[in-house]
Order: structure tokens, then sequence, then C-alpha cells
């Protein structure tokens, strides 16, 4: 059985084909730049045993329906393929980042399905609408195939109403659905799973916190197998500081800035979600650039990451109140995997709470599963790289079966 998996933006894909058979990676790639002026840039990988077959093209991509029948021109070719036609493809997995309360599991696309999730784009302006448009062209390209939707928000739906109600008139809530959602659903679901699984214990006996830097950055907190709560809110705008988004901040700062600058809604809509975060602070969004920077005593630089830093500290801080005890921290995701600076900074001074980070266990750069914490640490440290495309390939096989 052949599982696809895509995740449609605005002007990229990202794809991965599984081999659930025999478990396996068959090929995997990115376009870029889709329908913009500049030419497009493809990077498809084809995986055989041990070795990558790695592909750059870069020609213009006028739209979606051209970057699916792309990618499967691809994977079908005659001389590199994997397949040999799109008839081979039993179902695609399609990544929908809101589900809003519609959707809380995996949901085979049917055209009511379709349409509900069009009725959660305002609840995600930005992703939804690239999302449906993907399904859309998929459902065309591979007619044959089971389509599945696995949603960004479905893995916090225990989150109780104390954690996910914000302080705001109830029928807010009735009429408009304006709640706390959270989402990386789908990467904190997995690297709990794989928690489970290194410790040799059921999830429903675990008590985690999730920890997935990125661009994007979010947390939560798992008791026994159940979110209890997480750092995003009703958009992936609320929580951590991130690459551009700005996080946690006063509510009443957009009508501070309404009342005395020229900025519309609009404008301080895209100021907090694009160009605020880690770039707000110091020109930069890249973590990479970033600590090279402060390296340099570039003092806006360093101050970024105090602040990036400091502000994951204190969902670990809220995060062991709630939970009262604690198995295990996880670090996933681009920043979270591979900057040790970034988790000997988060790290440090949470000894006294059961946090011990092994310096040199934090520096090996072995890119798999492992522990960092000394052997006196009465709360586990993991790092486990993420992989979402396996989980919503899993949970789409799970689902057809």
């Amino acid at each position: 059985m052949k599982i696809l998996v895509i995740n449609t933006g605005s002007s990229s894909i990202k794809y991965k084909l599984f081999s659930i058979d025999n478990n396996t990676v068959l090929a995997y790639g990115n376009l870029e730049k889709i329908g913009e002026s500049d030419r497009g840039r493809h990077t498809h990988v084809v995986l055989s045993g041990t070795s990558e077959n790695e592909s750059v093209q870069y020609n213009p991509i006028l739209n979606h329906t051209e970057g699916l029948n792309t990618i499967v021109s691809l994977l079908t070719d005659p001389e590199t393929g994997v397949i040999r036609d799109v008839s081979e493809i039993d179902a695609v997995g399609h990544r929908v980042v809101h589900g809003a309360e519609t959707f809380w599991e995996p949901t085979i696309i049917n055209d009511q399905v379709l349409d509900a999730i069009r009725e959660n784009i305002p609840l995600a302006p930005l992703h939804n609408p690239a999302n449906i448009l993907g399904i859309e062209v998929a459902r065309k390209i591979f007619p044959s195939a089971s389509q599945v939707a696995v949603f960004d928000t479905a893995f916090h739906h225990s989150i109780p109403p104390k954690a996910y109600l914000y302080a705001l008139p109830y029928e807010l809530y009735s009429s408009l659905k304006i709640r706390r959602y959270g989402f990386h659903g789908t990467s904190h679901h997995f690297v709990a799973e794989e928690t489970a699984r290194l410790l040799n214990k059921p999830l429903s006996d675990l008590n985690l916190i999730t920890i997935h830097l990125g661009n994007g950055g979010s947390m939560t907190a798992i008791e026994k197998g159940k979110r209890v709560d997480t750092s995003m809110g009703m958009t992936p705008l609320e929580g951590l500081i991130m690459g551009t988004r700005s996080g946690d901040i006063d509510p009443s700062i957009p009508y501070f800035l309404v009342e005395n600058s020229s900025m519309s809604i609009a404008e301080i809509n895209t100021l907090l979600n694009k160009q605020s975060g880690l770039k707000g602070i110091c020109d930069l969004n890249d973590m990479r650039d970033i600590m090279t920077a402060a390296k340099k005593g570039d003092e806006r630089a360093q101050t970024a990451l105090e602040m990036y830093t400091y502000r994951i500290k204190k969902y670990i801080g809220a995060y062991l109140a709630v939970l009262g005890e604690v198995d295990a921290i996880i670090f996933t995701a681009g920043i979270g995997e591979h900057a040790p600076e970034i988790r000997a900074q988060v790290c440090k001074g949470l000894e006294k709470l059961g946090i011990v980070l092994d310096k040199a266990k934090n520096k090996s750069g072995a890119n798999k599963s492992r522990e960092i914490q000394t052997d006196v640490s009465p709360i586990r440290i993991f790092i486990i790289p993420t992989d979402e495309e396996l989980k919503i390939a899993r949970e789409t096989l799970g689902l057809i079966q």
C-alpha cells in the first residue's frame, strides 16, 4: 500500500510518498514559489536502500495543479520514478491546519467535509484556503485514491474548558467559537508516542512537556496521555516568541496602535504575524543567523535569544505547576533538534525543579532520538526528531483500514 502525504501552502507543496507494506519512504520533496513571478524551486529526493538521489529544478510553477502534476511526473518517470502510474497511490493524506470544533480526528474527505473545512477559513485565513486547494487538485489527479484530512488542531481536543476558554463573554465562544485550539498537534502527538515507545510505557501512564521549536513554536502539557494545555491559541499567534510572530503580548497593544499610529487593523495583524518575534527584535528570523550575530557581539541578537529562551522557560515552569510531576521534557523540530545552545539556555537554572541537562550529551550531533539529561536528573530530557508526514501517513492508514 502506498500513501502520499501532502502539505499544501499558499505558494508551496511539501510531499512524501510512503510504502506502508515495508515501512519505507520512497521519495519526498518540496515545491517552492508556486505562482510567483521568479522561477520556482523544486527539490525531489528518491530513496533507494540507504542512498538518496536528490535533484533540484528551477522553473516557473504557475499554479498548484501544475505543481502536483510535476510531482506525479517525477514519481512516475520511466527511468528514475518509484511508481508506474497514479493508480498505485492508494491514499493521499492532507495536512489541514484548522479543524475548529468540527473535526477532532482524521476524516475521509467528501464534498461535505470540504465545505466544513471552508467554513473554518475565518479561523485560519492564511492556511486553510491553501490546504483546500491542495485537496481539490489532488482529488482530480488521484481519482481512485482515498483522500484523508489530518488536522493540526485535533490532538488538542482533550484540553478542558478551564484551559481552552478565554475570559471573554461566554456568548463569543457560543456564537463565534472563540477559544484556544492549539496547533502543531501532529508533531506533538508523534514525539509523545515516540517518548512512550522509548520509555517502554503506555502514553496513558506518562506526564510530558513537548516543545516544538521551528520558525513557529509551541508547547503542550500532557497528563496521562491527555492534553491539558497548549501555548498556541485560537490562532498560531499566541504563546512562545517565534521567527516572525510576537507570541504573548498585552491584548491592548493593537488598540493602542490604532489610536496612536496610522496603522490599520490589517496592518497590525501583518505586524504581529510577519514582522514581530525574533525578526522584530533583531531584524533576523533564522536562528542560525541570530546565534552567529550574537557571537559577534550584536546586542539585539543577544537580547532576542534571551527573550526567546526566557519565554520557553516560563512555559516550562507553568506546565510543571499544571502537571505536578513530569516524566520527560521533549525538544523537537528544527531549532529544538539542532540548537544545543538554545536547549542549554532553556534548561539553565531549572536544576532544582528536576531538570538537569548533561552538557556533553546536549552537544552530541547525532540526528536521532536520544536522552540528554544527567544520571541524577529526576526528569528525563529527550531530543526526538519529529516526522509529521509519517504521523499523517499512519493516521491515514488507520482510517482507510
